[in-house]
């Protein structure tokens, strides 16, 4: 039995005739960039993430870099983020000249920890990156009165995280701005790439247009240095098709989560979801020591169950941050997930013979 860790190709099969016309549709016209596709879908979004502005962008790693810089962050700037996450959250911050400052996480809900966040704030501090990993809301509140208090920024990368909520209210929602990655294996994936930015501020929102366009505020007329990150038509229109069928998506990824849940529990350590939040099941992540990780990787594999290892290496010891001095040992928290965190396939169309086996495979090899 070949089991993938997600199947792209069912959605599409799924959606075929809607798809297919609507990128015929647009073809005909010759309408490919910022026309009404992106504007619908960004007022669709708006609405679903109950905030005032939507703004369509190229990806989810340009949402980070042009919200850094439509909130002013800069040279010499610091951003305090997670070290357990994908490259794009920090590299956004190198992007535009400040330095991240990595703060470690919590061992139960991978996210980061917002009883260390103040001892890192310093007079150069300008904003925090709260990343909502694996679709597990952050702690918020904590993060949102920590951020009050030393009058910082608050950038949500919500790449992982579309449709979650905490305490009733969608993420994305409470920063300055939330970060959305369209990338095709995320919760709601376009044919390519594909990102949004999120806000309440009509200012923020306006620059972020602006910046999109290589700051141009009419044709050959530029007030600011830009990027060319426009989200073009077709994606737009596919996600939007998309977007109807993204609730019952979710609702899917929940209860075979809760069966793995109730399954694997006390053989594994299963996903501990943030308090007051609903978890969407980007990814679900078990846990064991790291002998027995890696050779149930292999095992896995081994019997057709595409299983991965995700983020083995936390940012702070990358390469590229060598600069920043880290050693290992600095932040053991993600270091030590980093070695026994390991992903089961998961996604909306997994049937209940394939998740048995999974299941069947895991608890046989850990018992």
């Amino acid at each position: 039995m070949k089991i993938p860790i997600m199947d792209l190709g069912f959605q599409y099969r799924q959606l075929k005739d809607d798809i297919d016309n609507a990128i015929k549709e647009i073809a005909q016209a010759s309408r490919f960039v910022l026309g009404k596709e992106t504007r619908d879908f960004e007022r669709d979004m708006a609405n679903y993430c109950g905030v005032k502005y939507a703004v369509g962008v190229a990806s989810g790693t340009d949402a980070l870099i042009l919200s850094l810089t439509a909130l002013g962050i800069k040279d010499g700037d610091e951003v305090i983020t997670t070290p357990f996450t994908f490259m794009a959250t920090a590299e956004a911050i190198s992007r535009v000249g400040a330095k991240p400052v990595f703060v470690d996480i919590d061992p139960r809900t991978y996210n980061i920890d917002p009883a260390k966040i103040k001892k890192a704030v310093t007079p150069r501090a300008k904003a925090i990156i709260a990343v909502h990993l694996y679709g597990n809301p952050c702690d918020m509140d904590d993060i949102s009165k920590i951020a009050k208090q030393y009058k910082l920024k608050v950038i949500e990368d919500a790449a992982q995280a579309i449709g979650a909520t905490y305490k009733g209210r969608k993420i994305g929602s409470f920063g300055d701005a939330g970060c959305l990655s369209f990338f095709p294996s995320k919760n709601l994936g376009a044919f390519g790439d594909a990102g949004m930015v999120l806000t309440g501020n009509k200012h923020i929102a306006e620059e972020l247009r602006l910046l999109r366009v290589h700051g141009s505020v009419s044709k050959y007329r530029h007030t600011v240095i830009g990027f060319n990150s426009r989200l073009d038509n077709i994606q737009a229109a596919i996600l939007s098709i998309k977007l109807r069928k993204l609730d019952a998506w979710t609702e899917k990824r929940i209860k075979l989560a809760g069966r793995y849940d109730s399954t694997l529990k006390g053989i594994a350590a299963t996903p501990r979801v943030q308090d007051g939040g609903k978890h969407v099941y980007h990814l679900y992540i078990i846990r064991v020591k790291q002998a027995e990780r890696d050779k149930l990787l292999g095992l896995l594999n081994e019997n057709g169950i595409e299983s991965r290892v995700y983020y083995p290496v936390p940012l702070h010891l990358q390469e590229c941050y060598k600069g920043l001095g880290h050693r290992d040992g600095d932040l053991p928290e993600a270091e030590t997930a980093a070695l026994e965190t390991l992903a089961l396939p998961l996604f909306p169309e997994l049937g209940i013979k394939e998740q048995n086996y999974v299941i069947e495979k895991v608890r046989e090899f850990l018992k």
